[in-house]
Parts: structure tokens; sequence; C-alpha cells
């Protein structure tokens, strides 16, 4: 169930929303709801940490000093 509210936006933003809206073909509502969500939480907040945590521990690497050494990692995998 949605309800109806009222907002006012720029012209700058309410342009720029419906660019992003007619781009991903969709309603300028539905990517408001989604930016509501991702900046202050959603009914699918418990989803979202339950996947982002399933994550942890599922990758492997051989070298064993990632966790100490994640930016040198990181600076590693960009040079290859």
């Amino acid at each position: 169930m949605v309800e109806r509210t009222q907002i006012s936006l720029t012209a700058r933003q309410a342009r720029e929303l419906r660019r992003l809206a007619r781009a991903r073909g969709t309603s300028m509502a539905a990517l408001i709801r989604e930016a509501v969500d991702r900046t202050y939480g959603g009914a699918d907040e418990e989803a979202r940490w339950r996947r982002a945590l399933d994550a942890v521990g599922g990758f492997r690497s051989d070298r064993s000093d990632v966790s100490e050494r994640h930016d040198d990692a990181l600076a590693d995998a960009f040079d290859r």
C-alpha cells in the first residue's frame, strides 16, 4: 500500500528526476520511494543486512594477510 503525499522539488531536481525515470523506465514516485528507503531504511533493511552478512567468508584468496593489508591487496588487484 502506498500513501499519497506531495513534495516540492527545485526545477533542476524535477528535471533530473524525470530524465532518470525515463532512462530507467520507471516513475518519479518509484525513484523517490527508492531514495527514501536507501537513505532512511525501509522494510527490507533486514533482508539487505542478511544478504551482506551471507557474503562474509564466501571468498577465498591466496593471501593470508588480506584483513591486515587490505589496501595493498586492493592496489595489487588494480595493478593487474
